[in-house]
């Protein structure tokens, strides 16, 4: 019999987070106390925000429902293993629809772990390798939750940068958001050195500290980090207009298509035009067009037409044509 409420009140809430509903006797007798004590406590539940709805029968019954907004989880111990083995997977490559949300959840599960759990999840991602369809470089997830971490809490983080030419730094930052532009990963945050705003790659970033200290956070320039990051992108690297035609229907072209390319414009039911501006080496866009696994053709610019002519060329020599 658990005589501890708050230990009973996380048993019951984990038996009903099952999906299946128990009876009133039966949840009496796994935690060994009467069925009044089961009904006082369902109500304690519902106080706190849990759906838990009612049957009526000689028994009678309960189960947990939808609500109108989520309640904590009690996860079990292999569920918390599963779930964060599963965020770590994702976090740690700049995966298209895995965006700093899934880096918060992860940071604070990781936060409330055990330890003998955290060597659990270690043991099973070293044992594992993910395929995923990020083109960018992996990101340890311990990089990514310290700042998530950093983020939340408005404290000051301080890391070593790599920049684009190879120089090395030491950066002091009021840490803003972390953004995914579905390739790679980006930290927006206030360089309190250079006491203006910047971006940073996280893929070369190492060595992050959370130092402690708390700061009030301060207005973005652009209000939002996904355009701030945007604009910045576009600042560093010399963009070029691209125009495609493919011969396929723009929703078959859609659902291939990463976000960042945006939506194809439909030219009639068997074939679509893709128009954007991308600041991507011309090889790699001419590749990511071919692996789109449809026929298209490039107006422009003349710089990736040459290339697209180039890439078939090399590709039939290596199939022996």
């Amino acid at each position: 019999m658990t005589t501890d409420t708050p230990a009973r009140l996380l048993q019951l809430l984990s038996l009903l987070q099952t999906p299946r509903e128990w009876p009133g006797g039966e949840l009496a007798d796994r935690l060994g106390v009467s069925r009044r004590t089961v009904r006082r406590d369902i109500d304690r539940l519902r106080e706190l925000g849990y759906p838990v709805q009612a049957t009526k029968g000689s028994d009678g019954g309960y189960r947990l429902v939808a609500g109108k907004a989520m309640p904590p989880l009690v996860l079990d111990d292999e569920e918390a293993v599963a779930i964060a083995v599963g965020l770590r997977a994702g976090a740690g490559h700049a995966v298209e629809g895995v965006d700093e949300a899934s880096v918060r959840a992860l940071a604070k599960l990781e936060q409330v772990l055990p330890s003998r759990l955290r060597h659990r999840v270690a043991t099973l991602q070293a044992a594992t390798t993910p395929l995923t369809s990020g083109d960018g470089p992996s990101i340890a997830p311990e990089t990514l939750t310290v700042m998530a971490s950093t983020v939340a809490g408005h404290e000051r983080l301080r890391f070593a940068y790599r920049a684009k030419d190879g120089t090395e730094s030491r950066r002091l930052t009021e840490p803003y958001r972390l953004v995914s532009t579905g390739r790679r990963w980006y930290l927006v945050a206030y360089d309190l050195d250079r006491a203006d705003w910047r971006t940073f790659r996280v893929d070369r970033i190492s060595d992050p500290f959370a130092t402690g200290a708390r700061f009030t956070p301060r207005e973005l320039p652009t209000g939002s980090a996904a355009e701030y990051l945007r604009r910045s992108i576009a600042r560093q690297s010399e963009t070029y207009d691209f125009t495609v035609t493919f011969a396929a229907p723009a929703e078959a072209v859609a659902n291939r298509l990463p976000a960042w390319m945006g939506p194809p414009e439909p030219v009639d039911e068997t074939a679509c035009r893709l128009r954007g501006t991308t600041g991507d080496p011309v090889e790699w866009l001419a590749v990511r067009l071919a692996m789109l696994g449809h026929d298209f053709t490039v107006q422009e610019p003349a710089e990736l037409v040459a290339c697209v002519r180039e890439l078939g060329e090399r590709l039939t020599r290596a199939a022996g044509g």
